[in-house]
């Protein structure tokens, strides 16, 4: 009967821990990547009541065009979820492309993510370490890995980007698929900001 009383005197005296509890691994509480206007902390949300918001609460969208997309969006890509992400983010060596078009990345986007429109995926290689050629691109050399997303497992902007850019003459290999997309990163309550130029 004493040991009770005494270990509630000890969780009065020591008080409530504030920290942080929805951590995005067990590890990992938050991860700072560099955007154009600055670093930005990525992190979940730590309101547990938090819940999701439209248009993300939407389950069902007529197909087509809201199809449910493949796990892999054109032979050589690989899919990725939300760690393989944010591990990319903080490399020197990928470039995080958000491919819808312009008003939802505008609306709000991954942080450190670029805008390139699944529209002008394939004609804007440049931009990704290929050279302009007589008949289209080169694609050779140390280029970045490319990883994209769109809004999510039903959205078909992102695979048509990876397919274009393929065409056009990036390697396979060298793109990332990142399916969830802004439905799974809201859905896990991970740092959104509206996309700049």
């Amino acid at each position: 009967m004493r040991v009770v009383p005494t270990l509630m005197c000890m969780a009065i005296v020591s008080g409530p821990v504030v920290a942080d509890e929805v951590g995005i691994t067990k590890d990992i509480m938050s991860v700072t990547v560099p955007t154009t206007n600055g670093t930005v902390e990525i992190m979940r949300d730590q309101d547990t009541d938090a819940r999701l918001a439209e248009p993300w609460l939407q389950t069902s969208r007529p197909c087509p065009s809201f199809c449910i997309q493949p796990m892999v969006p054109a032979p050589g890509v690989t899919p990725i979820g939300e760690l393989e992400v944010l591990e990319f983010l903080t490399s020197a060596t990928a470039v995080l492309v958000d491919g819808r078009v312009r008003p939802q990345y505008e609306e709000g986007t991954i942080p450190g993510a670029i805008s390139v429109p699944y529209t002008e995926a394939a004609d804007r290689l440049g931009e990704f370490g290929c050279e302009i050629d007589f008949d289209g691109w080169i694609c050779e050399g140390d280029l970045p890995d490319v990883v994209l997303f769109c809004n999510g497992a039903w959205c078909g902007q992102s695979p048509t980007a990876a397919r274009r850019m393929i065409e056009a003459g990036y390697p396979a290999e060298k793109i990332y698929y990142y399916r969830g997309g802004m439905q799974s990163w809201n859905m896990l309550g991970l740092t959104v900001m509206p996309g700049t130029s």
